[in-house]
């Protein structure tokens, strides 16, 4: 018991080991796969991504021009990233905020890219 009071009253007297999240938040390490972004605009709806994502959590409707992904179901492995023509989808260093209620990113292509003479 005597050995315990010891490593208590050093606890006590020393600085936490860890961080108060989300009061205090850590900057991401270099090259960290966060929040999954798309320039619509760019994009040709090819549906390559779509295709490649592991977990299928992208879905496209060129017809629509609609371009929809699920974080919730994405595991951020970056394969559609990868394989993207245009380059139009990018991995963001941060991670999505928890919420209350799922939503998905669904983005609506109003112009599509300039097309190249």
């Amino acid at each position: 018991m005597l050995d315990m009071t010891a490593t208590i009253i050093r606890n006590f007297l020393t600085k936490p080991h860890t961080r108060l999240y989300p009061i205090t938040v850590r900057e991401p390490f270099e090259n960290v796969r966060g929040n999954l972004d798309i320039e619509i605009e760019e994009c040709i709806l090819c549906g390559i991504c779509s295709k490649k994502c592991p977990s299928q959590c992208i879905t496209v409707s060129k017809e629509e021009k609609v371009w929809t992904v699920d974080p919730f179901a994405c595991v951020y492995c970056a394969i559609c990233v990868e394989n993207c023509p245009t380059h139009c989808l990018s991995m963001d260093k941060h991670h999505r905020k928890p919420v209350k209620v799922k939503e998905m990113n669904r983005q609506v292509q109003v112009k599509g890219p300039e097309k190249k003479k």
